[in-house]
């Protein structure tokens, strides 16, 4: 595929969406569809690193998933472990850097560790970085992020006229990162779902029918062809 290599998007934001569906549909349980869309991620995530893609995030785990059925949440959460682990084990193989935003203080011992050790792997790679938004929510992000400012300002390290967008993005889990310039969503669905609130303002989005795990290198190909179509105005007539 011949891209536009002046209007490559830096950044492509990924809401995996139907693994479940995809799954009800060939008489599966949940977790046959969480196996089968954790390939395509790794899939995906490889070719993305291989036409230059700098950054790619996706909605691996939400705040709101915890509501799901404990038997569906421990699979998915054994499943992203063993991801997460066996990404340590070819971290130098495959030159991807692998970045958590998410509050990891509510997961088990072990996937803190696994996720510890997974960054401090992959820390020094320059391929890919590789965000995966796990126990995330955007609104969260927002309060965690609003909070920091608020103790800076108490502390009087901060005046309240010093606060500005620059200040509330570089407290966000994305500090340093540009924000996406093309959001995908799969199965359908025509919604955000509280995934990175702030950051999008200004993103392309894109939604598409397939459900994730049938989600292909073309896809993403046809995905940022899209994009280069696009007039990005950021707000401007």
């Amino acid at each position: 595929m011949e891209f536009n290599k002046e209007n490559m998007p830096r950044h492509i934001a990924i809401i995996m969406d139907g693994n479940r569906r995809w799954a009800r549909a060939q008489g599966k349980p949940a977790s046959f569809g969480h196996k089968a869309g954790a390939k395509t991620l790794e899939k995906i995530v490889r070719y993305a690193n291989k036409i230059g893609l700098e950054y790619i995030t996706v909605y691996a785990f939400s705040t709101e998933n915890w509501k799901r059925a404990e038997e569906e949440v421990n699979a998915l959460m054994m499943l992203l472990q063993s991801y997460l682990d066996d990404y340590s084990k070819r971290a130098d193989s495959e030159n991807i850097k692998v970045n958590i935003l998410g509050d990891i203080t509510a997961l088990s011992q072990g996937m803190q560790k696994s996720i510890e050790n997974c960054m401090k792997r992959t820390k020094n790679n320059t391929g890919v970085t590789f965000n995966i938004a796990l126990n995330y929510g955007g609104r969260d992000e927002i309060i965690r992020a609003v909070k920091r400012i608020a103790e800076q300002a108490q502390n009087n390290q901060i005046k309240i006229d010093d606060i500005n967008e620059k200040m509330i993005s570089d407290n966000l889990y994305t500090a340093d990162q540009p924000d996406p310039d093309l959001v995908i969503r799969t199965s359908g669905e025509i919604r955000l779902s509280n995934f990175l609130s702030w950051q999008v303002a200004y993103s392309e989005l894109l939604f598409i029918e397939k459900n994730w795990p049938d989600f292909t290198e073309q896809d993403l190909d046809d995905a940022i062809m899209e994009y280069q179509k696009r007039t990005r105005k950021f707000g401007a007539s």
